[in-house]
């Protein structure tokens, strides 16, 4: 407390998280265009080609949270329909 007085002077705790800058950022594009040309991949599956091609280790429900902010939905649809 001491030391954010003197660099701050204030004691105002400083802003938490990351907004609008997280790991996936950077690769939106990429998911919609993987995406667009299987449509039938699993989250499972783009999370491990997140990792392998991007180096990037997300948890898959990251990646379920990037589809839903793209609007891709993930569900199933009856094969009827």
């Amino acid at each position: 407390m001491v030391r954010l007085k003197r660099e701050t002077a204030s004691l105002k705790p400083k802003p938490h998280g990351n907004p609008r800058r997280g790991k996936l950022t950077g690769v939106k594009d990429w998911v919609q265009g993987r995406i667009a040309a299987q449509p039938d991949l699993t989250i499972d599956e783009l999370t491990a080609e997140l990792g392998s091609e991007h180096g990037l280790h997300v948890h898959r429900s990251s990646v379920g949270r990037l589809l839903h902010r793209l609007g891709l939905s993930h569900k199933k649809r009856p094969s009827g329909a």
